[in-house]
């Protein structure tokens, strides 16, 4: 029996979303339909994912996938712990799932995807498109049930015109905003991994961020959720004074999701 969470008037939201932690620490997004729950990404311990879930009132054992963008650690840390503990599948694309499986143990039901084909778990729609970042075949997300659309775009260097597409009529995205490019020149990272961030397959800045977010904005967006915010490089002040300024035909609310505790749940009813 699926945990279903009420919102005023016992009603189920039709999708429940808690950013559980977002950061170079680890990555991991709880999404739900009130029937069917998954997680984008596991990059916390095992143990760790389960207490902020539950601390949010949320079961492990509910899930019914864990979804992986791409191989690094700070993604993939407890998806096989998870997997097993919980008898969860794991979705992921063949040459990440081929780059991570030595870091996963075994697996006992992995199921692939291609970015650019759509795959349903249940009611729920996901839609995995390739994103700019150095790994195997990173992937960012569009989930959909009934007319709510969610988009999720982190780990990238540059925001494509693809991207840029796939993200249009969201009504809810968490976009990364890693660095402030001042604070990245000026800080302690080596050159090379100054340059890596940077690049076109690193991270994503509070000015390209906004950029982004100038581009795909409309009316009908009610929530932006800013994402694997550096310690070191940027604070969670300068990512949201540079990426507000991009809200200006909507009312959306903004927000930021941190790295060592689960942040508020957010329900999105359906609009009718």
């Amino acid at each position: 029996m699926k945990q279903k969470i009420s919102s005023e008037g016992g009603k189920p939201p039709d999708i429940t979303i808690c950013m559980l932690s977002s950061g170079s620490k680890g990555n991991s997004i709880y999404i739900s339909d009130g029937i069917t729950s998954v997680l984008i990404d596991a990059g916390l311990s095992g143990v760790e994912i389960e207490r902020r879930m539950k601390s949010k009132g949320l079961s492990p054992e509910n899930l019914d996938a864990i979804i992986v963008s791409h191989e690094h650690a700070d993604h993939i840390h407890g998806v096989g712990v998870l997997s097993r503990r919980f008898a969860v599948p794991v979705y992921l694309s063949h040459k990440t799932y081929k780059a991570a499986s030595p870091f996963l143990g075994r697996i006992e039901v992995v199921r692939t995807f291609e970015c650019g084909m759509n795959f349903k778990i249940n009611d729920i729609s996901f839609h995995p498109f390739s994103i700019s970042h150095d790994a195997e075949d990173t992937a960012g997300f569009t989930i959909s049930q009934n007319s709510t659309k969610i988009g999720i775009a982190t780990d990238l260097g540059i925001a494509t015109a693809m991207v840029k597409e796939h993200l249009k009529k969201c009504s809810v995205l968490i976009l990364e905003a890693n660095h402030d490019p001042d604070m990245l020149a000026n800080g302690p990272y080596p050159w090379p991994l100054k340059q890596r961030i940077k690049s076109r397959t690193g991270h994503l800045s509070n000015e390209q961020s906004k950029a982004l977010l100038q581009e795909i904005q409309h009316d009908d967006l009610e929530h932006v959720i800013l994402s694997h915010i550096s310690e070191t490089n940027n604070t969670p002040q300068k990512a949201v004074s540079v990426v507000g300024q991009a809200i200006t035909c909507c009312g959306a609310r903004l927000d930021v999701a941190g790295q060592y505790e689960a942040g508020n749940i957010i329900l999105l009813p359906e609009r009718r």
